[in-house]
């Protein structure tokens, strides 16, 4: 039997290259491999995809297929969650498995389970009284945390039908691990600001008096994505003074700031939607990841729509931009040569429990 094929030969190769690998190992596969391409993913890998879209739908698309591999272009969490819908006949694999989120990385297990025991010295029991709500961009195991706790998983496009769902439950929320879109969710259900405190894991208590944690309906934990954070009012404020008559179209992981400022907010799905089914010759400030907003950008341009970056520095999605030509080719190679590499696996355990937490958000959404 062959051995996996080393990486190394492919590390320096050009482009160009590992383009026409990635187009005839592909024809070699055929259907027993289905390519998923998220939405920030770059554009020369994602050329390739069968499917695209944000990481909860990708999941689901690809679950529906007969593929016997799940190639998804993306990061960590994303190809957790296609193996935790997928059939135990379907294998999730990641091209590159440094292809991380740094807004995920924000929350471990450890760190949370703290968390919650915390609350419950304050609270006298965080169960009875605390909802876990955990972010898609997430760890398995914390979504399995939450699966365990009567928990439940959202997306930027659920947040609030989910919110309701989990107020309904318990009094309080713990919202975990972007910050912002909590925010965000709770401004919209009409929760005052000091209703929302802010939770830092690298304090005892998250740096919260008892007194905070009693009066707060959601606790936020403190994380954020590293690109969302770049933006600024100030970018909204400086574009509509330059376009007059704009619309300024922003991501929920954006700042409280950027979002309140801005005409439309929403999911990745829902900025491309707006903005595809609007009037020809509109212009739009877009406040997402670089390349879904270029790509976004080229394809609206022959009705005269003009879309633009919100930050003045480039600004991508750096892990996913991990996710090259060169691992692509490397990845489907292997596959042909009948080797898997990179696969992605949940603990059958963990799976269980957070397969019951996105249970319960799909039937809640």
């Amino acid at each position: 039997m062959s051995a996996v094929i080393s990486f190394d030969k492919f590390n320096l190769m050009q482009d160009t290259a590992a383009q026409e690998r990635i187009r005839a190992a592909r024809a070699k596969l055929g259907k027993r491999a289905v390519l998923l391409c998220h939405h920030y993913q770059r554009a020369d890998v994602y050329q390739h995809a069968d499917l695209t879209g944000d990481s909860l739908k990708l999941s689901r698309l690809a679950s529906q297929t007969d593929s016997e591999f799940i190639v998804f272009c993306g990061v960590h969490f994303m190809a957790e969650v296609a193996d935790i819908m997928s059939a135990p006949t379907q294998t999730a694999i990641l091209p590159d498995l440094a292809a991380g989120c740094s807004m995920a990385d924000m929350a471990n297990l450890a760190k949370v389970e703290r968390c919650w025991r915390e609350l419950g010295e304050v609270l006298g029991d965080a169960e009875a009284q605390v909802t876990p709500v955990t972010y898609i961009n997430s760890a398995a195991d914390l979504k399995a945390f939450c699966g365990e706790r009567g928990g439940i998983v959202c997306t930027s496009s659920n947040a609030g039908t989910i919110a309701k769902w989990a107020f309904a439950q318990r009094e309080k929320i713990l919202f975990f691990p972007d910050q912002h879109l909590g925010r965000w969710t709770g401004h919209n259900l009409g929760i005052a600001m000091d209703e929302m405190a802010v939770w830092d894991p690298d304090l005892e208590f998250g740096g919260l008096t008892p007194e905070q944690i009693r009066k707060a309906k959601i606790l936020l934990w403190k994380g954020h994505c590293s690109v969302h954070q770049m933006f600024q009012r100030t970018h909204i404020e400086r574009w509509r003074e330059e376009n007059p008559g704009g619309i300024v179209i922003s991501h929920p992981e954006c700042s409280f700031d950027v979002c309140v400022n801005s005409d439309h907010v929403g999911s990745t799905e829902y900025i491309v939607k707006t903005i595809k089914e609007a009037p020809a010759n509109t212009r739009w400030l877009v406040g997402t990841e670089l390349n879904l907003v270029d790509r976004l950008a080229n394809e609206v341009k022959p009705e005269g729509k003009r879309v633009q970056f919100m930050a003045p520095t480039v600004c991508m999605c750096s892990t996913m931009q991990r996710i090259d030509p060169q691992h692509l080719a490397w990845t489907l190679e292997n596959l042909v040569e009948g080797k898997v590499v990179n696969a992605i696996r949940v603990p059958e355990h963990e799976a269980r429990l957070a397969k019951l937490a996105l249970e319960r958000m799909l039937a809640v959404s």
